[in-house]
């Protein structure tokens, strides 16, 4: 508790509020903390597998890429320039997240006769790859934003467990038994009003008893 605390019976009506407030969204966050951890264990597998289909077309496009060296003719690194990345959104646990769809390339031209057989192939092979790369950097782009989401709500659990839950329930601790305290003090005080009031009545009536006069005076 950084500011000083109020020992007031509106703080601690506000200190309780406070508490059920806690305690209601806590249980939220330890559910969106589930759903993220569950989400990056599915992308951090798509990513192993998009990381396998990587590795198997670099091996099939390897041994045309030392043919591809001569060019013949055509611009073969223009054709296996993406013309379009289409993605998509995803939502999880209210995080927004890039989704992979496909890559579309611009169709080549290039004579059938004077081209080489394997350029096709090269063509084919090297999309291939690019689509590949593509795909992984979106899937760790996945994996950025959950984990970094993640973390922001593994703190909050932290912040809300350890924190303010402890304080506020201590704070509502201190409260009471200050409150408490002041009202035995009360009754305690009004107990002896009480009892100073009843001696002097008592006091009274007796001396009125022992003069055998009503004004209290003295027979003559």
């Amino acid at each position: 508790m950084s500011e000083k605390l109020k020992l007031t019976r509106p703080e601690l009506k506000r200190q309780r509020e406070a508490l059920a407030r806690f305690q209601r969204y806590l249980p939220m966050l330890r559910l969106k903390q589930q759903l993220l951890q569950v989400a990056i264990r599915q992308t951090e597998s798509e990513y192993r597998e998009a990381e396998m289909r990587y590795q198997e077309a670099a091996g099939r496009f390897r041994p045309l890429e030392r043919l591809g060296r001569d060019r013949a003719g055509v611009d073969l690194e223009g054709a296996a320039k993406p013309d379009r990345v289409i993605t998509g959104q995803q939502n999880v646990a209210g995080l927004s997240i890039p989704t992979f769809s496909e890559v579309s390339f611009e169709p080549i031209e290039y004579s059938l006769l004077t081209t080489p057989a394997w350029v096709d192939r090269y063509v084919e092979q090297k999309r291939e790859l690019v689509a590949s790369q593509i795909e992984q950097q979106i899937l760790r782009r996945q994996l950025e934003l959950l984990r970094g989401e993640l973390l922001k709500i593994i703190q909050r659990v932290n912040l809300f467990e350890k924190v303010k839950i402890p304080q506020t329930r201590e704070a509502i601790r201190v409260i009471r038994i200050y409150l408490g305290d002041q009202m035995t003090a009360a009754v305690g005080r009004a107990k002896i009003a009480k009892g100073k009031l009843s001696q002097g009545t008592d006091y009274g009536l007796d001396d009125l008893a022992m003069s055998g006069r009503p004004d209290g005076g003295q027979e003559a």
